[in-house]
């Protein structure tokens, strides 16, 4: 509650900024073997997301094939832009520039899941050789060890309140401690806020990169006692990140929230 109160207090009416999802990954289609696709993200912070994509696949005669593709976000829902192939010296040789050029060799896109941060469709063609359609989703290669002490803040906000006045947006500051047991997915997040502290209990799904705690467990001090959606949980050598939904809590409204601080 008197968290709630703060937030009121010193942010109603702000709306909290939409966090972009990043795609940089390894994808691939599980039914495919061999192939994939190395999706690495830049973002200007300004709406502006570009995508450097890698292709290994197969050319018409089942030899191992190499494209790149340059795709920059359209502004809705998807990344478009051009294939290029490349030529240069033999491996195993001394380096000589004059063998390297590329060449724009057809177009490509990659339409994100609008539901979730680790599928998606990549379309792309060739000029003179084909054109495909695969559904990708990002490739796990090891579990991801995420227990530790983390010191850091929280954006968030208030929606569909029972009572008007207690909609609004928040920023808290935290302590959390992540207990996580890498074997069986198991994690709970203590987070420990200026007058509050809240638990959230459940097991990770791993994508890739990208964890998430579905259906977990969401108690505080104050008496909330809730189901939560936690979703593109990263954990990097310097920090951890991620955001929350839950639904029912004080007032029985809606809480959208983003978290992120670095390592102790």
């Amino acid at each position: 509650m008197k968290r709630l109160l703060l937030a009121l207090l010193l942010f109603i009416g702000i709306a909290v900024r939409a966090e972009a999802v990043d795609y940089t990954d390894i994808w691939y289609n599980a039914a495919q073997p061999g192939y994939g696709f190395n999706l690495v993200e830049s973002d200007d912070g300004k709406g502006a997301p570009f995508l450097f994509a890698t292709f290994f696949i197969y050319g018409s005669g089942g030899a191992p094939t190499w494209y790149t593709a340059q795709l920059a976000w359209n502004g809705t829902d998807t990344f478009v832009g051009n294939v290029y192939s490349t030529m240069g010296t033999f491996f195993a040789a001394p380096w000589n520039p004059t063998t390297f050029f590329a060449m724009q060799a057809g177009t490509a896109s990659f339409k994100p899941n609008p539901n979730n941060d680790y599928q998606g469709t990549l379309s792309y063609t060739v000029t003179g050789v084909g054109s495909a359609t695969v559904a990708l989703v990002r490739q796990t290669l090891t579990a991801i060890a995420t227990s530790g002490f983390y010191l850091g803040g929280q954006s968030g906000a208030y929606s569909a309140c029972d009572t008007a006045a207690n909609n609004g947006g928040y920023l808290d500051n935290y302590e959390l401690q992540v207990t996580h047991n890498v074997n069986t997915g198991d994690v709970t997040m203590a987070f420990d806020y200026p007058g509050l502290t809240c638990l959230f209990i459940g097991k990770y799904v791993q994508n890739g990169k990208s964890l998430s705690i579905p259906n977990a467990s969401y108690t505080c001090s104050d008496g909330t006692n809730v189901t939560a959606q936690l979703t593109e949980i990263r954990r990097t050598a310097l920090s951890l990140e991620g955001k929350f939904t839950a639904t029912g809590g004080f007032d029985h409204c809606t809480e959208t929230a983003v978290f992120s601080g670095p390592v102790q």
